[in-house]
C-alpha cells in the first residue's frame, strides 16, 4: 500500500532521454503549441527535439519529442498538461 507522500518506483535513472509521442488532429500549428506546452515543464526542450509525421489520409500528425527528463514527478506533469491539451488525441 502506498500513499501520497511515497515517491513512485520507477525504472527509470534520472536524469534521461525520454521519448515522448504525441497523435493529434492535424493542425499547421501542432508542432509548435505541443512544444509550448513541454516547455512549460522542461525549458530546455528545443524544435530539433521535435519529429513529426502525418497520417497516410493526413487528418491526424503524430509527434515525438524527446525530453531531458529530471524526475518522475516532470514526466507526470509534462503527461498532464499533453493530455488535457485540445489538440491532443493520444499521448503515450
Amino acid at each position: 500500500m502506498s500513499d501520497a507522500n511515497t515517491p513512485h518506483e520507477t525504472l527509470l535513472e534520472f536524469p534521461c532521454e525520454f521519448p515522448l509521442k504525441i497523435m493529434g488532429t492535424h493542425h499547421d500549428e501542432f508542432a509548435q503549441t505541443i512544444l509550448a506546452v513541454v516547455q512549460e515543464h522542461a525549458p530546455d526542450t528545443q524544435e530539433h527535439h521535435v519529429s513529426t509525421r502525418l497520417s497516410s489520409k493526413g487528418n491526424y500528425i503524430g509527434a515525438t519529442i524527446i525530453v531531458t527528463a529530471t524526475s518522475q514527478e516532470q514526466l507526470d506533469n509534462i503527461y498532464r498538461s499533453l493530455t488535457s491539451h485540445p489538440m491532443v488525441k493520444v499521448v503515450y
